[in-house]
């Protein structure tokens, strides 16, 4: 269970690699959290990201996940469950993609989607489900600045975001009041590994920042994050930029 200030003692993690996910659970490691599960696929880096968590006291495993098999996670996800229960659930995979790419080949830009929201849809509803069971957790949603608008820069991924964003809000309201707390995390351009060579934009955070954030949340119980906290007022005001004019901003 979680404590008074709502630091889980148990994680699982959907996207077991994921620099804000190991930021994060380093983190709530150094609060409370006692055992955390990785999810992924395997692979060295895996292995590698468990070891590294091992070192800071955790009990560390690992689960074979693959967000293209919404088939396999009822399965892949309950082995995890059936273990106890998880005070937490952080769904930290996606992919970027590459816009000029994924633009003139249809199945990648397909990839974008399906990972990014048909695998989040499929996986979040099993650890809601499991939660639910439970009767208490929080399942903790990175989502993107970038669903806020599609930009012509990265529409295919702004866009999978923005469908991601949309079923967690909608999945959080379904689920008030039956002891699960829902959270999404709307970080802005992230220095990471996944961003490495990408001109950086205004506002840019790190992993460690988000992580900090997420550990606010849910001290909070917040139902939406923004990383950093004025990004919220910026796309307030860029919402409402008219189509013509927002098309030529230098975004």
């Amino acid at each position: 269970m979680k404590d008074a200030f709502g630091i889980p003692q148990s994680l699982l993690v959907l996207g077991g690699t994921s620099e804000i996910a190991l930021a994060t659970a380093r983190r709530l490691i150094t609060r409370r959290t006692r055992t955390v599960w990785l999810a992924g696929r395997p692979s060295p880096a895996l292995e590698s990201a468990a070891a590294g968590l091992r070192e800071l006291g955790a009990d560390v495993r690992t689960v074979g996940f693959d967000a293209l098999d919404p088939d396999g996670h009822e399965a892949a996800l309950g082995k995890v469950f059936a273990e106890g229960d998880i005070d937490m659930v952080l769904l930290a995979f996606g992919v970027l993609g590459d816009q000029s790419r994924d633009e003139n080949e249809p199945g990648a830009a397909v990839r974008v989607a399906q990972t990014n929201y048909t695998g989040a849809v499929s996986s979040g509803l099993v650890c809601a489900r499991a939660l639910q069971t439970q009767g208490h957790g929080s399942l903790v949603v990175l989502s993107s600045v970038a669903g806020e608008r599609a930009r012509r820069a990265n529409f295919i991924y702004g866009s999978s975001k923005a469908g991601l964003d949309a079923f967690t809000q909608g999945l959080g309201d379904a689920l008030y009041g039956t002891g699960v707390h829902v959270m999404v995390v709307r970080p802005g351009f992230v220095r990471s590994k996944m961003t490495e060579g990408l001109a950086e934009a205004p506002l840019a955070t790190t992993p460690e920042a988000v992580a900090t954030a997420i550990e606010t949340g849910l001290r909070r119980r917040s139902e939406t994050v923004w990383v950093p906290g004025t990004l919220r007022v910026v796309m307030s005001a860029l919402r409402h930029v008219p189509r013509g004019v927002f098309r030529r901003l230098p975004l």
